[in-house]
């Protein structure tokens, strides 16, 4: 199965438990941040706002603290300018990793990913030559075990889903990203378990790796993650369901 998947729902999940809630807080607000001021601050018009003020209220984030992200980004209140930014990195095996920034210093933030990159055995890619191999995709999981597998798809479908397949033991719901939130927002009705949801930048064809390279690349994506500026980060490794959850334990 493509590792990318199943990497969502463990980071998902440890977010959740994560005691460090402060530094996703932060990561969700500079989303917010940005997504109005690019768009606006009504949630019903801006789609990249709405989602990620569900995200924000998901994960608990009190609403002065959204509404102050908000305010920020329209201009109403005084706020940091952050820059989006894409890496395109190499990890151990050849898997490539598509690293999406937000940062209001873009010499640090590529200096210290320079590094941290180095340091787990992977290497900074020229422009171009990693996001070919991704497109943006609305991805919403499902643990397989008690759910009714015909009702997710049903479901999923009928709100506009392209595809629903199976990945080990989750379910894959994936659409076009302007049918994300229709799609979630329907699985949510029926009350389908969601494991994680997100629009994400998905591989178009996967590396399959394991043993020490599987370790090295498992590093360098947490790595990645808990850097303060990342926002997200996409895949194209394809490991072993057993081995993936053995090494992100």
């Amino acid at each position: 199965m493509s590792g990318h998947s199943k990497w969502s729902s463990i980071k998902h999940k440890k977010a959740h438990k994560d005691a460090r809630r402060g530094k996703l807080f932060t990561k969700l607000i500079k989303e917010i941040t940005v997504a109005a001021r690019m768009g606006g601050g009504d949630i019903n018009a801006n789609p990249r706002l709405r989602t990620a003020v569900v995200t924000a209220r998901q994960n608990s984030m009190p609403a002065e603290n959204i509404d102050r992200a908000i305010k920020k980004g329209t201009g109403e209140l005084e706020g940091v300018t952050y820059e989006e930014m894409t890496y395109e990195v190499y990890g151990a095996g050849g898997v490539a990793i598509l690293v999406q920034v937000l940062t209001d210093n873009r010499t640090r933030t590529v200096a210290e990913l320079r590094s941290l990159v180095q340091k787990n055995a992977g290497s900074l890619g020229a422009t171009g030559s990693v996001a070919w191999m991704f497109q943006k995709r609305g991805l919403v999981t499902v643990e397989r075990a008690g759910v009714d597998e015909d009702r997710v798809m049903e479901v999923a479908l009928e709100a506009g889903a392209e595809d629903v397949r199976e990945a080990g033991d989750i379910l894959e719901v994936l659409s076009a990203p302007e049918k994300f939130e229709a799609v979630r927002t329907a699985l949510q009705q029926a009350t389908v378990p969601i494991a994680s949801a997100e629009i994400t930048m998905m591989p178009q064809s996967t590396v399959p790796i394991s043993g020490k390279p599987a370790e090295q690349t498992v590093r360098l994506l947490e790595a990645l993650e808990d850097h303060d500026d990342v926002q997200s980060v996409s895949s194209n490794m394809d490991i072993a369901p057993e081995e993936l959850e053995r090494l992100s334990a």
